[in-house]
């Protein structure tokens, strides 16, 4: 059982990556710049595939490095994660012990106030607990991930038109395929502290983009997210827009997204 790690990063030096990651197995890095190719280098073995593309939006950035990837299993990541020494070995026998498990998410070690899970144990997952895993913790098997034809949106995330919820999207569908998901304490990688990609505070468009995203998310119970989101996120209203504006924005949001969806994009 071998594994690929699929790296979106923007606006880098691949072979500096490589290094600055500390990369030990294949992988695919897609590098979102102003060129357009593709080649291969091979290090201790290892195949790496390196696209530069002159494309933007996370989505496209992931669902390329599915487009491109190879292997048994995938692992997503991003270019500010530096991975443990034995993170490939760790994948692969994470995968070994539990056969049943088709889609598993690592424990990656973030700054305190990007935290949204830490996994303890080895447990199933449901889909009352999959929305709080980023991108980069999953491990996902490559044939089952293709055949189900999972994508990432690309109308969400850093470089889209809406600002995030990609990772949430491509969790939801995988659920509602049929993947068997799963979450492992077992730790691969550690992320470097930077400033976020698509978060700006607590703005006007982080509202209505929310609501847009809640209409993908939740369909017709969109609404009644609004008001609980609203309700529970206290933090968010210390300054700036107030609950009623915040309320104006995300309804104006959910029947933008409504409108999407009925065109089918």
């Amino acid at each position: 059982m071998s594994m690929t790690l699929l790296v979106s990063a923007l606006k880098v030096n691949p072979e500096e990556l490589i290094e600055k990651m500390a990369i030990k197995g294949n992988a695919v890095i897609v590098n979102q710049c102003d060129s357009d190719s593709k080649r291969e280098i091979v290090k201790d073995e290892n195949k790496i595939v390196i696209i530069e593309s002159p494309t933007r939006g996370v989505g496209v950035n992931r669902n390329l490095c599915i487009d491109n990837s190879f292997g048994d299993i995938v692992l997503f990541g991003d270019d500010d994660i530096v991975y443990d020494e034995d993170y490939v070995t760790k994948v692969e026998e994470e995968f070994s012990k539990h056969p049943r498990a088709e889609m598993i998410m690592f424990n990656v070690s973030v700054c305190d106030e990007r935290r949204t899970y830490v996994n303890e144990g080895f447990k199933k997952l449901s889909r009352f607990n999959i929305g709080r895993f980023p991108a980069y913790s999953i491990a996902v098997k490559r044939d089952v991930l293709l055949n189900k034809k999972i994508r990432f949106s690309e109308l969400f995330g850093g470089g889209a038109k809406y600002s995030n919820g990609e990772d949430s999207l491509f969790l939801r569908d995988a659920y509602k395929s049929g993947i068997s998901m799963y979450a492992t304490e077992t730790h691969i990688g550690t992320e470097i502290p930077r400033s976020s990609t698509w978060f700006e505070g607590y703005t006007e468009k982080f509202f209505f983009d929310r609501g847009v995203l809640f209409a993908f998310l939740y369909g017709k119970n969109a609404w009644a997210w609004r008001i609980r989101f609203i309700l529970t996120k206290k933090e968010m209203f210390k300054g700036g827009i107030d609950r009623k504006k915040a309320n104006k924005l995300m309804k104006a949001g959910i029947k933008e997204g409504f409108e999407i969806k009925k065109k089918g994009v």
